[in-house]
């Protein structure tokens, strides 16, 4: 299942606690970085606040599979306010950007899981910025991750040259995304179908 969340709704709790615990296991428990925990079990920090976005993929009892959470790039976001060094030019900012953080791969899947996961999740983001107006997503990723975003077969470009920040190779990106984005996607054997869409976001006159 496929959960499209605005944290300033307060809907979906327990979606968003599984996602929080599952992020702790993954960046924390396995990656060992260096942020917040809350109560010893949830990842969380200052960017989860009411106005961030979550993609979550659970399974069909609720159970946390992929997620990831995006960010508005009007306000503090990481590349913009953490990494701006990492793009060779401004940063991109503007009500149809938004940034991807916290993607997120539940780490007990098994790869064959994991890989359906993976392309449930970015095919959800697609769908989602389809349906709201978003044109173009960006973001920060070490390296070995950018490569594997880069092979997915969409408009995806570096914002600058890689560089080396707390210990990891990090590359700023930008994905462009459009109508020809699922088909670019189904190319590359990453899109998964219109169970992922959402109805479209009606626009202001």
């Amino acid at each position: 299942m496929i959960h499209t969340i605005d944290a300033g709704t307060q809907a979906q709790g327990a979606i968003l606690r599984a996602m929080f615990e599952a992020r702790k296991r993954v960046f924390v428990d396995l990656l060992k970085w260096d942020v917040p925990v809350l109560g010893g079990s949830w990842e969380l920090d200052g960017f989860d606040d009411a106005h961030a976005t979550y993609i979550v993929v659970s399974d069909e009892l609720g159970r946390h599979r992929a997620s990831a959470r995006l960010l508005e790039t009007t306000r503090p976001h990481i590349l913009g306010d953490l990494f701006p060094r990492l793009s060779d030019g401004p940063v991109p900012r503007g009500p149809a950007i938004r940034e991807i953080t916290r993607f997120c791969l539940e780490r007990d899947l098994r790869a064959s899981e994991r890989r359906e996961a993976r392309n449930q999740l970015v095919s959800a983001l697609v769908a989602h910025a389809l349906a709201r107006g978003i044109e173009r997503y960006t973001g920060v990723a070490e390296m070995a991750w950018f490569q594997q975003v880069l092979s997915f077969g969409w408009h995806c470009r570096a914002l600058g040259a890689p560089q080396i920040r707390d210990g990891a190779m990090l590359a700023a990106l930008a994905i462009d995304i459009d109508g020809t984005t699922p088909g670019l996607l189904e190319a590359g054997g990453i899109w998964s179908g219109g169970d992922v869409l959402e109805s479209p976001v009606p626009r202001a006159a």
